[in-house]
């Protein structure tokens, strides 16, 4: 991350914490953002929620200091979930939210996710604005800063949101759950254990320490163990930060963000109440997906990766289901962000409105072979422009017309490229990712 060029990736603000995000960035961004509030609002309320990693406090106090000496008013709700400072910037009528995360990544990473007023995280164009800010902001502020103001019952609202969304009864269930030592900690144990579940909860303690690893969304196996060890029903892992979840059911199988899909969407169509008859996924939803939508009458929009372009696409065609495969499920009509804890209800709400076991749903989801590889890349910038490795991707593609995909793209989040071939042989699908791999790193060595 760099201040000389575009600041925001697909998720905010993200960097190695106290070497790319610094606290003096995370000020100068926490000036920009107020500065820019100002221009449309008299003193507005930012809402600061932050996850437990190490440096959150540091960032949260620096960027907050930002804020105040902008004039702007602060509201600190301390460890939270990323959803819930998207419903709790509307239930405070804030004009903007900030969390403090780095969502999935390592503990050394840290980030500055902001929220608009209705809870979305900002638009291309908004961000923009405060990156133009960030350049040319006032040395000083006003005479008087603003104060902030220490919002400790955020957290019982947020209870009281998902409680709304959970089931009125579940049927008996051993349930475990990875919390990653992160924010969800404080939620998710709690909120199963009244639904009557019989929960056994892993990494459920807020430890900046440990958030992530080795655990949570982005490590599915330990839980697949987990439950197949204790003979549980299900189980439920979440990032740090708790937008993403993913599930594994009573046979060990995944359900990640692309089978809630299927299963959702599904149910939805079957009933015919699904607007438009459509689901939005990503680029990276398997064809399997857009194929088990199609054979039911409904389509899969696809949109670039990143929760918040999965909520325009939502936004723009009427949908109210929409997600990536990584665990970002977003339910338009109850939020605008992913959230991993509702996810889970809403699975257990399907569960008992079908009378089916979790293993049986979403099972019309046939994959096709998909290859996902990850190329570390210091130079991300390099892809599009290089020649040799945009003509092997137009050869590949053309190879694969009719029976697969290619698609190679730099993470918005991460150092890497990452190149994805799906392919109804798998072999196939292996060996045009394996040559496209090749000739980037041959490439970025040279």
């Amino acid at each position: 991350m760099t201040v000389k060029g575009k600041m925001f990736g697909t998720d905010g603000v993200r960097g190695v914490a106290n070497y790319d995000l610094t606290a003096g960035l995370a000020l100068q961004l926490g000036r920009a953002l107020g500065f820019s509030l100002q221009e449309r609002s008299d003193k507005p309320l930012v809402l600061v929620g932050k996850d437990p990693r190490l440096s959150s406090d540091m960032i949260e106090q620096a960027f907050s200091a930002g804020l105040l000496s902008s004039g702007v008013r602060v509201g600190l709700l301390g460890i939270i979930t990323t959803p819930a400072l998207s419903i709790l910037v509307k239930e405070y009528c804030a004009q903007a939210g900030a969390m403090i995360s780095a969502s999935h990544n390592p503990i050394d990473d840290n980030g500055i996710k902001i929220f608009g007023p209705d809870g979305c995280k900002l638009s291309d164009q908004e961000e923009s604005r405060i990156e133009q800010v960030f350049a040319s902001q006032p040395v000083e502020g006003p005479r008087f800063p603003a104060s902030y103001e220490i919002l400790a019952e955020g957290a019982e609202l947020y209870r009281a949101f998902l409680q709304r969304f959970a089931p009125p009864r579940i049927p008996p269930l051993r349930l475990v759950l990875d919390c990653a030592w992160g924010s969800t900690s404080l939620f998710a144990p709690e909120i199963f254990r009244q639904l009557g579940a019989e929960v056994e909860a892993l990494h459920a303690v807020p430890d900046g320490q440990r958030i992530n690893v080795h655990c949570g969304a982005t490590r599915p196996e330990v839980l697949r163990e987990a439950v197949l060890g204790r003979g549980a029903d299900l189980g439920f892992t979440f990032d740090g930060d708790g937008d993403r979840l993913m599930a594994i059911d009573r046979t060990g199988r995944l359900v990640d963000g692309d089978v809630v899909l299927c299963a959702y969407g599904l149910q939805r169509l079957r009933k015919g109440t699904l607007p438009g008859q459509v689901v939005v996924g990503t680029v990276m939803s398997n064809m399997g997906l857009e194929l088990a939508i199609a054979k039911e009458g409904g389509k899969l929009l696809r949109a670039k990766v990143g929760d918040r372009y999965v909520l325009e696409k939502m936004v723009a065609s009427g949908a109210v289901i929409g997600g990536e495969q990584s665990g970002h499920v977003i339910f338009g009509e109850i939020s605008p962000a992913g959230d991993g804890i509702l996810t889970a209800l809403m699975l257990l709400n399907l569960v008992t409105e079908t009378g089916r076991d979790l293993s049986d749903l979403g099972c019309e989801l046939v994959r096709v072979p998909q290859v996902l590889i990850n190329v570390r890349a210091e130079r991300k910038e390099f892809l599009e422009q290089d020649q040799p490795v945009q003509e092997a991707i137009a050869e590949a593609e053309l190879r694969l017309a009719g029976r697969g995909r290619v698609l190679v793209r730099s993470s918005g989040t991460e150092k890497l490229v990452r190149v994805m071939v799906e392919a109804m042989d798998e072999g196939e699908a292996q060996r045009e990712a394996r040559e496209l791999v090749g000739l980037i790193e041959d490439r970025l060595a040279g």
